[in-house]
C-alpha cells in the first residue's frame, strides 16, 4: 500500500515497525457534545483505512483516546476547559457529560459501519502515565516549572514546525482563537505540559503531582496512552487535518524528546468537511449530527457513501443537493445488487481473485476509496454468474462498509411484499423470471400508469431497461424478461 505522508509531503510505501503487525492511533473526541458529520468524517476514513489495511492481512492494533479532561477552548493554552464548558452548558457534572457524550460518540459510529477501536481510553484513566512522561522530560531538561505549571521548551528542538515551515513569530497561523500570550511561556511556541490550579481555579477534575495539584494538558494525553497500548513505536498516526498543527506538532515533540528515538514515521490527516460557507465547525453553528440527518429522512449509510465518493486529502463540500445525489446513487446501487438473485453455479475463485487484486491496487493507492466505489459497478458488470458477483461485493464491503448485501435483500423482502399485497387484488398479473425485485419495479410502473403518472412510468420503464428487463403489457397484467 502505498500512503500519503503528511510528514514528509510525499505518497511513500506503507513499512511497519514490526513486519506484519500495525501499531495504529488516532485522535478520538473531545466528549463535551455531540460530534458534527464533519468530525465523522475523519472517523469514516480512519476506519476504512483500518479495516483495509486488515483486508491486505495486517494485524491491527487500532487505539484511540476520550478526551475527557484538559482540552481548552483555544490551541493556544488558553481559555475554558472544553468539558467544563459542556458541563455549565447542560448543569452536569463533567463526568456525566463525559459517559453522555462517549455513548452518543459510538452510537453514531455504530450507524456509520465505524469499527470500534481495538483500545478505547478515557484520559483521565492514565494520568500516572503522563506524570511519568513529564517527570521524564524535566529530568532531561526539555521541559520547565514557571508559575506553578510545567512546559515543553520547543527551542531544545532542531526542528519544532515539522508539517509546516512556521517562524515563531507565525504562530497565530496554526491557532484557530485569539491568542492570549502566556507570561510564564518562555517562547511563544512552548506549551503546557501540566497546570495547576494556579491556571484554573475552579477546575473540575484535579489530581495530586509533584508540581501541585492540577490536570494534564491536552497534547500530552494521546503521547501517553499511545505508548502505554501502542508501546514505543507506533506505526501510523491518524486524525483532522486541523490537527497537524500543534496537537500532533506537539505530540511530536514531547514523545520523541522523552523516548530517545524516532516515535511515529507515518502521519495520515483527513481534510475538512465544508459547507457552502467554509469549514463546518461546532462554534459556527453549523452543527450537523448523525441524528439530524435521520430526522431529515437519510440513512446514515448514505453519508458514509458521500464521504467515500471524494478522496480524504480532498476538501468535501455539503449541501444537502450533494447529500441528495449520493442518496440516489446509493439507493440505485442496493437496487442493481438486489436484481442479482442468480442461484446457479459456484463461485469462480479465479475472477474473485483478479477482482480482488485490483481492489487493493486501487484503493491501496492512497486510500482511494472513489475507486473503491467505482469497483463495486465493475463487478456489476462483469462477465460472471451473481454467485460470484455477490461474494466479490461481499469481500468489497469488508472494506467499505456500506451494509451492500444487507440493504440488498432488505430491498428484495420489502418490494416481494408489496408486490404480493399488489397481486392480491387480482387485477394486474405478473409474468416474468421470479424475481421480487424487478416484479415489484413492474407493479410500481403499473401503480403510477393508473394514477396517470406517467413521468414516474417511463423512469421506472428506463431504469427496467438500464437492468437489461424488457418489460411488454399484456390484458390484465405485464410480462417481463431479461435481454
Amino acid at each position: 500500500m502505498k500512503l500519503y505522508n503528511s510528514l514528509t509531503r510525499t505518497k511513500d510505501e506503507f513499512k511497519t515497525h514490526t513486519p506484519g503487525r500495525v501499531e495504529m492511533y488516532t485522535c478520538g473526541p473531545t466528549v463535551y457534545h455531540f460530534a458534527h458529520i464533519g468530525n465523522l468524517r475523519s472517523y469514516i476514513m480512519e476506519d476504512v483505512l483500518e479495516k483495509f489495511l486488515r483486508y491486505e492481512g495486517y494485524d491491527v492494533n487500532r487505539v484511540m483516546n476520550i478526551t475527557d479532561v484538559g482540552h481548552l477552548a483555544s490551541d493556544a493554552d488558553t481559555g475554558e476547559d472544553k468539558m467544563l464548558k459542556g458541563a455549565k452548558r447542560e448543569h452536569k457534572t463533567v463526568m456525566e457529560i463525559a459517559k453522555f457524550y462517549t455513548d452518543a460518540f459510538f452510537e453514531d459510529c455504530r450507524k456509520l459501519n465505524i469499527k470500534r477501536p481495538d483500545v478505547v481510553e478515557p484520559a483521565t484513566n492514565c494520568i500516572d502515565e503522563y506524570i511519568k512522561i513529564v517527570s521524564g522530560l524535566l529530568d532531561k531538561g526539555y521541559a520547565y516549572l514557571a508559575g506553578g505549571n510545567v512546559y515543553f521548551d520547543t527551542s531544545r528542538l532542531g526542528k519544532y514546525y515539522v508539517f509546516n515551515d512556521h517562524d515563531e513569530e507565525d504562530l497565530a497561523v496554526g491557532v484557530r482563537d485569539s491568542v492570549e500570550e502566556d507570561q510564564n511561556k518562555r517562547s511563544k511556541a512552548d506549551f503546557v505540559l501540566w497546570f495547576t490550579k494556579s491556571k484554573f481555579e475552579d477546575q473540575a477534575l484535579k489530581w495530586d503531582s509533584p508540581w501541585g495539584v492540577g490536570y494534564p494538558g491536552w497534547h500530552i494525553e494521546c503521547s501517553g496512552i499511545s505508548m502505554k497500548y501502542n508501546g514505543e513505536y507506533l506505526d501510523l498516526h491518524c486524525g483532522g487535518i486541523d490537527n497537524a498543527f500543534p496537537h500532533h506538532t506537539n505530540e511530536i515533540a514531547q514523545s520523541e524528546s522523552y523516548l530517545g528515538h524516532p516515535w511515529c514515521p507515518q502521519w495520515f490527516h483527513v481534510h475538512h468537511l465544508n459547507t457552502t460557507s467554509g469549514k463546518m465547525s461546532k462554534s459556527k453553528g453549523e452543527f450537523l449530527t448523525v441524528s439530524l440527518l435521520e430526522e431529515k429522512g437519510y440513512d446514515p449509510l448514505v453519508y458514509r457513501f458521500f464521504c467515500l465518493q471524494s478522496h480524504y486529502r480532498k476538501g468535501l463540500v455539503f449541501s444537502w443537493e450533494n447529500l441528495d445525489n449520493a442518496a440516489t446513487a446509493y439507493q440505485k446501487l442496493i437496487r442493481k445488487i438486489a436484481a442479482l438473485t442468480g442461484a446457479d453455479g459456484q463461485v469462480d475463485e479465479a475472477v474473485a481473485r483478479e477482482y480482488r487484486e485490483k481492489f487493493i491496487q486501487q484503493v491501496g493507492n492512497d486510500l482511494n476509496t472513489s475507486m473503491g466505489i467505482t469497483a463495486l459497478y465493475d463487478v456489476l458488470k462483469a462477465k460472471t454468474n451473481d454467485v460470484t458477483k455477490r461474494a466479490i461485493l461481499a469481500s468489497f464491503d469488508q472494506v467499505l462498509s456500506l451494509s451492500l448485501l444487507e440493504k440488498a435483500a432488505a430491498l428484495r423482502e420489502k418490494e416481494a411484499a408489496q408486490a404480493k399485497t399488489a397481486q392480491a387484488g387480482g387485477d394486474y398479473v405478473i409474468q416474468g423470471e421470479g424475481d421480487p425485485a424487478i416484479d415489484a419495479l413492474v407493479m410500481q410502473r403499473y401503480e403510477a400508469k393508473k394514477a396517470k403518472n406517467f413521468a414516474e412510468a417511463d423512469r421506472i420503464r428506463d431504469e427496467l431497461k438500464a437492468q437489461g428487463v424488457e418489460i411488454t403489457d399484456v390484458k390484465g397484467g405485464a410480462v417481463w424478461k431479461r435481454a
